[in-house]
């Protein structure tokens, strides 16, 4: 039994990380080390329940659920003056992650809370209640947050978020 859950876990890390990397850089603005460290914290984390975890209805919903509180309690302070890297060094390209560039700077210089909560809602497509349960807030938090996260990031892509809508 103890092999089978291993392999159960291993192919539902496998189906699981490359979402839970997008979502984590778009978490992280980008940054694409600290968005591996947090995938790897949430599935570290998975792993040592997955016996429980295994049995949820949804287990995906819940590792996402662990990484924006891994996100949110797990502070990696950037040094001064760093960037995330528009190109992967050693591969050539672009970093691997979702979205424009300027949509991911825009995220990384908004409070971590309301990255967290875009994410969620607009991302993970969750509703506010499912949104406030992750992120341990009210429902009414939740409203608050997101609209003025949305207003912020308008602000900082010139008043227009239409052009990224189907990032």
């Amino acid at each position: 039994m103890r092999l089978g859950r291993r392999d159960g876990f291993r192919e539902f890390a496998a189906e699981r990380s490359g979402h839970l990397y997008r979502s984590a850089c778009l978490l992280v603005g980008g940054d694409t080390d600290h968005a591996e460290g947090l995938v790897q914290e949430t599935l570290g984390r998975m792993y040592q329940r997955w016996g429980r975890i295994s049995r949820i209805d949804d287990p995906a919903a819940y590792a996402q659920t662990v990484l924006v509180r891994v996100f949110l309690t797990r502070r990696r302070p950037r040094p001064a003056g760093e960037r995330p890297a528009r190109e992967h060094p050693g591969r050539g390209g672009p970093a691997p992650g979702p979205g424009d560039p300027a949509l991911l700077e825009a995220l990384g210089r908004l409070a971590p809370r309301d990255r967290a909560v875009l994410v969620l809602r607009y991302w993970e497509g969750r509703s506010v209640e499912e949104t406030a349960d992750a992120m341990n807030v009210s429902p009414a938090a939740v409203r608050t947050r997101t609209s003025a996260a949305l207003a912020r990031l308008r602000e900082q892509l010139g008043g227009s978020l239409a052009a990224f809508a189907d990032l």
